[in-house]
């Protein structure tokens, strides 16, 4: 696993590739070429389970209630519990989902990755952490990675009882405060199950908020969007931040403070889609959680207990940083 560092802010400059072309569905080959388009600011959204969901919603919320409302961002990218984020604020004001967060009846034990909230059965944290490590091990490169979790997911898939895809889609619907897309673009990560290839969605894909949601947050099994399966948005990249190549200010927020779990050659870690920003001339701030708050991700990422102290720590963060972000951002 990439070690990047975790400290609170940081200032870089950067840019990036788009997402790699899939042949099977033309409306993501649309969606990229317009990803493309002319604009001044992004706000990227990690992926991290339900506590970094919660967290992601905390920082947003600090930087609001001190003056700088970063959700007007004219690109927004999510993935996995980004995704959750990104589709909530389309429909609530930050302060207002941090309070829902933080008023939810105590919950214990494991929740769905970037769900948000609520109960969908799931494997346990370390059973799904050991498999993707062994498909992992066992890949030649992310590319191959993807279609090897494709092909996991998949035959899982098979073997249930065809369930889970009504439950997962009702959890996540019931999560957002609006099943509208929003007009300003907002784009949602994920991967074919089939093919392997990574896959965006935007408004004008022709797919609702809550299966573009519940498809970005399919770690497991693959979410059903018409004829097509797909799989979590982070096994592309966790933050897919290279999408925002182009736009002249990017802020980052990435629960897992930028590291991934594949070898660094891949390129799957933050820093790597720092540099391919950087290339591209764009300014790159990124929060991570600070020191005291790591213990609320990774194995823990999908425990529901740890949801409000996560978003505590990421309120206490945002407010934190406003004023030193607020040039940058301005």
């Amino acid at each position: 696993m990439n070690t990047t560092s975790t400290s609170s802010l940081h200032t870089i400059s950067t840019t990036a590739s788009g997402l790699p072309r899939s042949e099977q569905n033309q409306s993501q080959v649309d969606t990229t070429r317009r990803v493309r388009a002319v604009g001044e600011r992004a706000l990227v959204l990690g992926g991290g389970g339900s506590t970094g969901n919660a967290w992601l919603i905390g920082v947003i919320a600090g930087l609001f209630d001190a003056g700088l409302d970063v959700t007007t961002a004219d690109l927004t990218i999510g993935t996995s519990a980004g995704s959750t984020a990104a589709a909530q604020l389309a429909g609530a004001t930050p302060t207002e989902l941090l309070a829902a967060i933080l008023a939810a009846a105590p919950q214990q034990g494991p929740g769905a990755v970037g769900s948000g909230g609520g109960r969908v059965p799931i494997r346990p944290v370390s059973d799904h952490l050991e498999r993707i490590g062994k498909i992992i091990a066992a890949a030649e490169d992310a590319a191959d990675m993807r279609r090897r979790m494709g092909a996991s997911a998949l035959a899982m898939d098979a073997a249930s009882d065809g369930s889970w895809q009504t439950q997962w889609r009702a959890t996540v619907a019931s999560r957002l405060p609006s099943q509208r897309w929003p007009k300003r673009t907002v784009l949602i990560t994920a991967v074919d199950a089939h093919t392997g290839e990574p896959a965006v969605f935007d408004r004008h894909s022709g797919v609702d908020l809550a299966d573009a949601v519940a498809a970005s947050c399919a770690s497991g099994l693959p979410y059903g969007i018409g004829d097509n399966r797909y799989i979590d948005g982070g096994y592309r990249r966790n933050e897919n931040a290279d999408l925002a190549g182009g736009y002249g200010r990017v802020l980052v927020l990435s629960p897992f403070g930028g590291r991934a779990l594949q070898p660094v050659d891949w390129g799957m870690q933050l820093a790597a889609q720092v540099d391919e920003l950087r290339a591209r001339g764009s300014r790159v701030e990124t929060i991570f959680p600070d020191s005291s708050s790591k213990h609320l991700f990774g194995a823990n990422a999908m425990d529901l207990s740890l949801r409000p102290p996560a978003a505590r720590a990421g309120y206490e963060q945002g407010s934190a940083v406003a004023e030193q972000l607020a040039e940058f951002w301005r």
